[in-house]
């Protein structure tokens, strides 16, 4: 088959959860024999190819509120225009606005719609509103809906009684990672805690280095990631962890041994994410064997199996960090077990398994199409909505 995926930054994959997996699923689609496309910035422009998938760079305007828009767009009309894929994967519900574009053209479309993105601070009452409709106009212009964690699933069911594709992501598993990179950033083996965030309110970063603060523990925590648009947040979590020299704030780190070595030599990683499905960053930690403190949310409880301390505020981030310092077998029991969980469900060959067969059936005609394209949001999910913006 001939497969397009649009949405994303494109690959290689240097960026999110939807790189990762346009990677991970594209190259495998591609060792079967099908001509994957993928669409992507112009990060890369000297590749064209990857892993045996076609790249094609396109531009976007340099506003956070327009560049998916305006970088799907120009992969839209390069889409529509060229030689006609089987099937299209569209990434961001966000970039619903083009699916009946694709359909138009004759082009069977799913979209992957990922977590509840108008839940997210950094938008403001605007960009809240165009989640919401995007939401809803994705569930009404699509053959099928694309869910990567039971959450999001029973969301669109219950919100628009929306049928869709539970896909999950997989977990690189990670054997025999090397100790030697962490000296470059003064770690030792298995004597840190880690947390790796973009520094957004609801990945809760602040909290975490709040907490670990107020507590007595004494290992250091590692904190890796950036706020791009978010200097007032990431200032604030500077000023926390201001004065305190067990806090190693390592900024962006784009070394892949590095962070491998992070994730692999962790004592616990602490998890902060709140608003999404499946998080690429807890499979890799699960993949690297580390035992983890994760925000308590229905998302990290299911991938976790709610084998993990949990905690809602920093007061309970300091309590988590305690008891991990304080339990040895517990904290190596629950690696163990994370691993062999991220083994055993999150497996990347299954999940490409999963987007052949649904690419397949979209080719030959089935849709979801007739059944949701007058769907409308549940009264109950607008009256939430108010009280939480409230």
């Amino acid at each position: 088959m001939r497969i397009a995926m649009l949405g994303t930054r494109g690959v290689p994959a240097a960026y999110g959860g939807f790189e990762t997996a346009v990677e991970e699923v594209g190259a495998r689609l591609a060792a079967r024999g099908h001509e994957v496309t993928v669409y992507g910035d112009r990060t890369h422009p000297e590749v064209t190819e990857h892993l045996g998938m076609r790249v094609v760079h396109l531009p976007s305007l340099p506003v956070r509120q327009l560049e998916t828009l305006s970088r799907t767009g120009a992969a839209t009309l390069r889409t529509v225009t060229g030689e006609r894929p089987d099937v299209a994967f569209v990434f961001n519900a966000a970039n619903a606005p083009y699916v009946t574009l694709l359909r138009a053209r004759g082009i069977p479309v799913a979209v992957h719609v990922d977590g509840l993105e108008w839940r997210r601070a950094k938008w403001g009452g605007a960009g809240r509103a165009y989640y919401r409709w995007a939401e809803q106009r994705s569930v009404r212009a699509a053959d099928a809906l694309i869910a990567d964690a039971p959450g999001i699933a029973d969301y669109y069911d219950r919100e628009f009684d929306a049928p869709t594709e539970l896909i999950r992501y997989g977990a690189p598993l990670l054997q025999r990672v090397a100790t030697a990179p962490l000296a470059a950033v003064g770690l030792e083996p298995d004597r840190f805690h880690l947390a790796v965030a973009r520094f957004e309110p609801e990945n809760h970063v602040l909290e975490v280095v709040e907490g670990y603060r107020r507590s007595d523990a004494r290992l250091p925590l590692a904190v890796v990631g950036s706020a791009p648009y978010s200097a007032a947040y990431t200032r604030a979590v500077h000023a926390a962890a201001a004065g305190d020299d067990r806090i190693r704030l390592l900024g962006g780190v784009w070394d892949q041994d590095l962070l491998d070595a992070l994730y692999a030599h962790a004592r616990t990683y602490v998890h902060g994410h709140s608003v999404g499905g499946t998080n690429p960053s807890l499979l890799r930690a699960m993949g690297a064997g580390t035992a983890t403190i994760a925000f308590d949310v229905g998302f990290n409880r299911e991938v976790l199996a709610d084998d993990a301390w949990t905690f809602r505020d920093a007061s309970e981030v300091a309590i988590a960090i305690e008891a991990a310092e304080a339990d040895d077998a517990l904290v190596v029991a629950r690696g163990i077990r994370a691993h062999a969980r991220a083994g055993r469900v999150f497996r990347w060959d299954e999940v490409a398994d999963e987007y052949e067969d649904l690419a397949r059936r979209l080719a030959d005609g089935e849709s979801v199409h007739a059944r949701t394209r007058r769907a409308r949001r549940a009264p109950s999910e607008r009256v939430h909505a108010g009280r939480a913006a409230s």
